[in-house]
Parts: structure tokens; C-alpha cells; sequence
């Protein structure tokens, strides 16, 4: 059920936390890559990494880009031309292997929980190794049904800085208020840092006062914001810098108040940066980029020498900052239901619009730790079957996500999955093919949910319920063409409290994130 924003939303939580478990463990979920080579019989994908002797470890995981996962296949890795600089160690994942001096074999028969994830490498820099040794790792995959591809993932080694910045940062403001936000970034390595990305991710009532030339964003649909700043600067060890003052963000107008929001900044080495958006969906969508001028650093000591080597943060843990907004105020929602009336002849489809409107004058669905997040369950009319059904809307009784727009439930629960703002309309659009005759009546309900999990209430709850209406003429039905009901408060389906946790599990980047990465070792 989810759709393509809301699955967007969703991968890109794991951003905020996740980071630096991205970066120095094995990932369990398909990236989508900046570039993947398409393969005859089936696709292969393996991220790219860059090391520094005195750096942590790092993984390159193997991914068959493939709807259904591969079940039989057996992947050889040949490490040779890494192996001068780079310790490959044996890999992560299903099935057993055997290795030779600079070739890893591993088999896998019959895996029944089979996933898009071959393989994961652990990779350690030599001590020995020099900034700007580069090599590859060949991967070959066979599989009995669809023949044999290959692919390639490159190691560098870079020289090692270590960049760093305050941990937390506590703003406050109003709704429509501007708050300045003083990010500022160090350099407590030996080496000198040249050049640096500021990548944050972060919750609606975090908007970009500006959009600078040197930024990439992702669209503005959305009720999260994401961006990218490529900053000139060198930092010398020791040194510092801090963004310029035309930098903070714009709390929007109609955020619900009181409230908190979120956000999530990290700063990275521009190599660091490229196999960084390679791997992390949300980051890989960047590309829009702003108008407003230039966003600069303003160094807080003078600039030494740097050095010319692509360069990685040997710490990436101290390098992020996790904001958070607390929005002050008085401003919350009345979010009311839309029925439907219409008229259709015993056996004739008729289509029935059905949805909910929020008044204001603050938006719902927009994240905060205080927001509201609404759902409306449709329950149709007793002698109307649902011929089609919306994309948004899922049979009550199942499994939301599993059920998206089929039609014949009785029941359905429905769900947008973008900020709906003053005066703005969801709309669940119905095909219902009626059955009998006579006065046949159902309902849209309202369920409202908080970030902590319990149902709310908005503004005014009497308008939280309205009729849906088919006056079906002619026919014989047998139907009692009575109150369908509606889905009551207490005791609602699985498939309904799946649906709302999916929706408060949107508004979680108040939960500072830290992905576990699960790992499976293959044996020997």
C-alpha cells in the first residue's frame, strides 16, 4: 500500500541514525545505486568503498537487483587486485564458502528466506597501504536458471582526516519564524581536511530558510527535507569553520504547535559523500538545486596547506549533529469527514468520492513529536460490492501494505501519505457495483493517531463521521439495505493498526536512529 513518497520517507529515516552504521557495517536492505550496470539475465549491484590504514572497517555488499531474490547461485569474489593494500576478509551472509590466496568461492543451495543481499565483505586497509591505491574487486554470480553475470566494486585508499562537530543543537521558534542555526564543523585529525559536505535530513517544521546554487534538495512535495552543500574550505588540524549567517531554517506557517521536529546533520569528505548518496535512497534523489546564492564556511583559524589525495573520515561517529526544533504556540487541526450521496440502478457500477478535509489551521501529517497523523476507515454500504478501489486504501481485515487497492472488502482503511494543509482535500475515489436495492447506507470514520503511538483527537470530533449514501433503484435485492456500521475505536483490525503504526512510523525522525545491521555468516 505504501507508495513511492511514502517508501522514500521511510528509507530515508534510516538516514538520520544510521549514517555511520551505513558506513562501517553491511547493509540488509537493497540501495538504490546512482548507477548500476544492467545485467542480460539479472542485475547486479555492489557499492563502492574508500579506506584509510588508520580508519574502521568497512563492508562491500553484493546485491542482485531482481524482483524475486535468487535462491540457487554460487558467487566467486576475486580479491587480487586489492589484495597489496586492502584485507579482504571472508564474507557475510547464506551458504558456505572456500577460499584460495586471492579468490573467495561461496555457494548457496535453496535458500527459502532468500533476500536481495548475496554477500558482504568485510574490508580493512593494510597498514602498509598509501593514499591513492586503487583497485577492484571481481565479482562473479552463476545461477543454474539465469546464466552468469559479473560485476566490479572499487577500493580506494584515501588519507585519513578526522572531521567533527557539536553533537546536539536545541533551536526554538513560532510558527512562520526563521531560527538561525550556527553549524559549524572541526578538523582533529593530523592531516588537513580540504573541502567538505554538509548532508542533512530532517522533519517538516525543519524547511531551508534558502536554497543555495552549491545545494542540491529533493522536491518540495514532500513532508521531509533533505539537502546537500559541496563547501570550499580547508582545515587544517586544529582549525574550524561555521556556516555563514545567511544559513537557518523557516519554521512553516501552519506547523502544529506545540510541538518538536527533528533533524540530522553530518558532515563528510567529498569522497566520503560519493559512496555515501550511492548507497542512501534518499541522498541518491538530490539534484534540485537552489538559487539563493552561494552558502558559505567562515573559517574560524587560518588555512594551511592540504593535501591532494581523496580523503575519508577515520571517525565518522563524531561528525554528526542532531538537531532538534521546539515550535511554540497554540496551533492545532480540525480534519473532517466527506461522504458521498449517490443514485445507480441495481446491478450498475457507480463511482462514489469519499475522503476528509482539513480546516486548519494547522497541517496534519507533517511529522512533529505532538502532530496528528489521520487515517479514515470506509466502511461501504451493505448491498455494494467494490469493484475498484484506491492505491491508498487496503482491506481493513488484511495486512496493510499487502492489500493496496484490490477491490471486494467490506471494510477498507485509507491513508494519505503527504502533508495535507489548510483547506486541502484527501480524496479515496470508489467503484461499487451495487447488488440490491433500496436506501443503502455506509460511513467514513475518522481515526486520529499521535507520534507516541495512541490515538488523538483533533479540534472538533463531531464532524469526524459522515454517511455514504446509494440510492439504488430497481432490482430484486434480498439485501436489508441497513447501516453498514463502521469500524469501531476499540478492538480495530491488525490491518488498521499496522496502517496507523506505518503512519506514525513516519513521523519517528524524532527517534534518533541507529541501524543494527543483522549479519549472517557463511560457513566455512
Amino acid at each position: 500500500m505504501l507508495t513511492h513518497s511514502t517508501r522514500r520517507w521511510l528509507a530515508g529515516l534510516g538516514v538520520a541514525g544510521a549514517f555511520v552504521a551505513a558506513s562501517a557495517s553491511p547493509a540488509v536492505a537493497a540501495p538504490t545505486p546512482a548507477e548500476a550496470r544492467a545485467a542480460q539475465g539479472f542485475d547486479l549491484y555492489a557499492n563502492n568503498i574508500i579506506i584509510a590504514p588508520e580508519g574502521p572497517e568497512k563492508w562491500v555488499s553484493l546485491y542482485s537487483l531482481v524482483e524475486q531474490p535468487l535462491t540457487d547461485y554460487t558467487v566467486t569474489v576475486d580479491r587480487s587486485a586489492v589484495s597489496g593494500f586492502a584485507e579482504v576478509q571472508n564474507p557475510e551472509g547464506p551458504g558456505s564458502c572456500t577460499e584460495t590466496t586471492t579468490v573467495i568461492t561461496c555457494t548457496v543451495k535453496d535458500q527459502q528466506d532468500a533476500g536481495v543481499q548475496l554477500l558482504a565483505l568485510t574490508v580493512l586497509a593494510r597498514d602498509a597501504a598509501k593514499a591513492g591505491q586503487v583497485g577492484e574487486l571481481r565479482f562473479t554470480v552463476t545461477t543454474p536458471g539465469a546464466g552468469t553475470e559479473s560485476f566490479r566494486s572499487t577500493i580506494t585508499i584515501g588519507e585519513g582526516v578526522d572531521l567533527v562537530s557539536e553533537p546536539f543543537v536545541e533551536l526554538n521558534g513560532a510558527p512562520g519564524a526563521t531560527v538561525k542555526t550556527p553549524l559549524s564543523v572541526g578538523n582533529t585529525g593530523e592531516k588537513t581536511a580540504k573541502d567538505v559536505v554538509l548532508f542533512y535530513f530532517g522533519s517538516y517544521g525543519l524547511a531551508p530558510k534558502q536554497r543555495y546554487e552549491n545545494c542540491e534538495y529533493t522536491e518540495e512535495d514532500f513532508d521531509a527535507y533533505a539537502f546537500a552543500c559541496k563547501l570550499d574550505v580547508t582545515l587544517a588540524s586544529g582549525d574550524g569553520a561555521k556556516l555563514d549567517s545567511s544559513f537557518g531554517f523557516a519554521i512553516p506557517g501552519d506547523t502544529w504547535a506545540p510541538s518538536g521536529h527533528y533533524g540530522f546533520a553530518t558532515w563528510l569528505t567529498p569522497a566520503d559523500w560519493e559512496a555515501f548518496r550511492a548507497e542512501v535512497p534518499t541522498a541518491g534523489e538530490l539534484g534540485e538545486k537552489g538559487t539563493d546564492g552561494v552558502l558559505k564556511l567562515e573559517p574560524v583559524a587560518k588555512p594551511k596547506a592540504f593535501a591532494r589525495s581523496a580523503q575519508t573520515d577515520v571517525n565518522p561517529s563524531n561528525n554528526e549533529t542532531l538537531l532538534r526544533l521546539e515550535v511554540q504556540g497554540d496551533q492545532q487541526a480540525d480534519v473532517a469527514a466527506n461522504g458521498a450521496s449517490v443514485s445507480a440502478a441495481v446491478g450498475k457500477t457507480v463511482p462514489v468520492k469519499v475522503g476528509f478535509t482539513n480546516n486548519g489551521p494547522a497541517a496534519i501529517n507533517a511529522g512533529g513529536d505532538q502532530g496528528l497523523y489521520t487515517l479514515a476507515v470506509v466502511t461501504l454500504p451493505k448491498g455494494t460490492t467494490a469493484v475498484e478501489a484506491p492505491e491508498t486504501c487496503a482491506d481493513a481485515e488484511g495486512e496493510f501494505g499487502e492489500d493496496s487497492g484490490k477491490p471486494g472488502a467490506a471494510v477498507y482503511t485509507c491513508f494519505v501519505d503527504h502533508v495535507l494543509g489548510k483547506g486541502k482535500t484527501a480524496e479515496f475515489p470508489f467503484s461499487l457495483k451495487v447488488t440490491d436495492s433500496g436506501s443503502l447506507e455506509g460511513s467514513i470514520e475518522l481515526i486520529h493517531g499521535s507520534p507516541d503511538e495512541n490515538l488523538a483527537k483533533d479540534l472538533v470530533p463531531s464532524n469526524d463521521v459522515a454517511k455514504i449514501l446509494v440510492n439504488a433503484t430497481g432490482g430484486t435485492g434480498g439485501g436489508d439495505g441497513g447501516d453498514g456500521g463502521s469500524l469501531p475505536i476499540t478492538g480495530q483490525s491488525t490491518g488498521l493498526i499496522a496502517g496507523l503504526g506505518a503512519l506514525l512510523l513516519a513521523a519517528g525522525v524524532g527517534g534518533y536512529l541507529v541501524a543494527k545491521r543483522r549479519r549472517t555468516r557463511f560457513v566455512a
